[in-house]
């Protein structure tokens, strides 16, 4: 029997400077601390319309070598925007952090990537509606990003108002 597990609730990572983190993330996110576990030099982070406890846990545990880009461990994690606006401006603020990587289109979702400030990284997501995902149901290319146009054509339309209510 498998788990039916629904979604991927939240994500945790080991930081070099836990304060950092914490100023990285409220910035880029604009995260909220929910928890803070002192004996852990730890942090719980909400993202502003989540429905979750937390989203993103923080556990300091100081300086150590970084690891290598393209080895065993995770790779990255994505965080989903509501509208293709949402998207465009998180290049934006990627880039005024200095935490911009790059982008792609990877047909049924658009991307842009970055990283925090221990390297971890991570992409922020739009989903086409469900109902245009065509030849995408069952595939996930990797091709340039044309934002601009992508904003032409999808801009207003919401695919995650779904998951947490607009207002919330």
């Amino acid at each position: 029997m498998t788990i039916p597990a629904v979604r991927l609730n939240h994500a945790v990572l080991y930081v070099a400077d836990l304060e950092r983190s914490i100023a990285f993330y409220q910035a880029a996110f604009g995260t909220e601390i929910v928890a803070r576990e002192p004996r852990a030099n730890a942090a719980f982070l909400r993202m502003p319309r989540s429905g979750n406890h937390h989203d993103l846990g923080l556990f300091g545990v100081g300086h150590q070598p970084p690891r290598r880009p393209g080895s065993i461990g995770l790779y990255h994690l994505a965080w989903q925007v509501d509208t293709i606006e949402d998207l465009e401006a998180a290049r934006m603020t990627l880039a005024e952090l200095d935490a911009y990587t790059g982008e792609s289109s990877h047909g049924a979702t658009k991307s842009i990537y970055g990283k925090d400030p221990d390297g971890n990284e991570f992409e922020v997501m739009w989903m086409l509606p469900r109902a245009s995902w065509g030849d995408f149901e069952n595939a996930a290319p990797v091709e340039r990003l044309d934002l601009a146009g992508d904003v032409a054509r999808w801009g207003g339309t919401r695919t995650a108002s779904e998951l947490v209510p607009v207002d919330a």
